[in-house]
């Protein structure tokens, strides 16, 4: 489990981040003994407490962390109410979000600030010659270095494209309703949708519905919190959206005029929807707005002469859009998150592999062992339909719980998969 407690020039006054600098070698001796790992990031507008402690289920992580709030307030000599306010507390992935977005100097003062950079890193250092540095620490600030240096590195060129999907969302602001109530349907499932359901959820939108031609719209839909759309209801779904964004990767169009045609959806029927209650006037009338992100086009230029509809594409969007949206800090951010991810997803993995291997020999050595007994005690050698076959359907049965336990594990839920395979088949973590 990481966690970081943050106090900083948003939330902090001066005397409070002042009171945490004067005692951080007795806050960093303190938690030295409190959590197996820890590091402490001073600076003159940003005190952090970076803390890596055992796996624990959500109650108990909830406990850690009131604990070490407890403790910060006792030796900080703070009224521990005036701490739990102004503090800033993340876990697990947010934590490392946070410490990345930190280290690039997308939360300072000075947005883009380089001094932090070193700061992050003679923080690591601090910590590495105190001897409190985890190998989850160690793997949690290396990256933060890293992704600083991407950034510095990267932002403002390598990151343009993805960028186009916010500034195509600016231009979306006026012509869809609030984002928190719009119908939104994304077609594709490559490195566009992922930064458009990002850019989408920055500003609120829920009721996201992804639909991909390669068939890759069930995965992408579980792993992004999605809901895919059946091939036989894409139909309803365009006639029900509020707006349609295409990005996929294909060399042809995808939505022809035909598709709108076949679902009826008229610029008087979205009036009469969105006036019943209210009168009908004309300044009511909603189009339903296409914007096509794809290259080539992934919408037919035809869809633009229907009735109800307004078409956005890539062309339009860059003779249109203000130059300043194309910002560095969008850019910084996303290659922020993708980093986050990464981390997440790898320290997933770490946590819960001891306990996918304990499960995979559990399961193995049953299989030996009836296989040693149909050998009449001869250690079992490969051969055989049936061995073969017997085989592969222990495999093919080790599948299922070990994606489940990995997914459990990617969603921050280590404690509770690990408890799973101890419950079900003995296996310890």
């Amino acid at each position: 489990m990481l966690l970081c407690i943050s106090l900083n020039h948003r939330a902090s006054s001066l005397p409070l981040l002042e009171s945490a600098s004067r005692h951080s070698e007795r806050i960093a001796a303190s938690f030295a003994s409190f959590a197996p790992g820890s590091a402490l990031l001073a600076t003159c507008n940003r005190f952090e407490l970076y803390l890596d402690a055992p796996e624990h289920p959500s109650e108990a992580s909830a406990e850690f962390t009131d604990a070490a709030l407890q403790q910060f307030a006792v030796i900080a000599e703070l009224p521990l109410a005036e701490l739990t306010a102004a503090a800033e507390v993340a876990v697990d992935g947010a934590a490392a979000r946070h410490l990345f977005a930190v280290a690039s100097g997308l939360e300072s003062a000075a947005l883009g600030e380089d001094e932090i950079a070193g700061q992050v890193r003679r923080a690591h250092t601090t910590a590495r010659a105190a001897n409190t540095v985890t190998d989850g620490l160690e793997r949690l600030f290396q990256t933060a270095t890293r992704t600083s240096r991407s950034i510095r590195e990267r932002t403002g060129i390598h990151s343009a494209g993805r960028s186009l999907v916010r500034l195509a969302l600016v231009l979306a602001e006026r012509r869809v309703p609030a984002w928190s109530e719009a119908s939104i349907v994304l077609i594709g499932t490559g490195a566009y949708a992922g930064a458009t359901v990002a850019a989408l959820r920055d500003r609120g939108a829920k009721d996201i519905l992804v639909h991909s031609p390669s068939g890759r719209a069930v995965a992408f839909a579980a792993s992004h919190d999605l809901t895919a759309i059946a091939p036989e209801n894409l139909d309803r779904a365009l006639a029900e959206a509020d707006l349609v964004i295409a990005c996929s990767t294909t060399q042809d169009p995808l939505l022809h005029a035909a598709d709108f045609a076949r679902s009826g959806h008229t610029a008087a029927a979205r009036t009469q929807s969105s006036s019943m209650g209210s009168g009908e006037t004309e300044s009511e009338a909603r189009p339903q707005l296409l914007l096509d992100l794809g290259m080539p086009r992934n919408i037919d230029p035809e869809v633009a002469e229907l009735p109800g509809i307004e078409l956005l594409d890539l062309d339009t969007i860059a003779r249109h859009a203000p130059v300043p949206e194309l910002s560095a800090e969008s850019e910084a951010r996303e290659l922020v998150e993708a980093a986050a991810a990464e981390f997440a997803t790898d320290q997933a993995e770490r946590i819960i592999g001891p306990t996918l291997a304990g499960l995979r020999g559990h399961v193995l050595s049953i299989l030996e062992d009836e296989l040693c007994r149909a050998h009449g005690g001869a250690s079992a050698t490969p051969g055989g339909e049936v061995e073969t076959a017997l085989r592969r359907f222990t495999g093919r049965l080790l599948h299922e719980p070990t994606t489940r336990l990995r997914a459990l594990a990617r969603e921050g839920k280590h404690a509770e998969a690990q408890a799973a395979a101890n419950a079900l088949f003995g296996v310890e973590a």
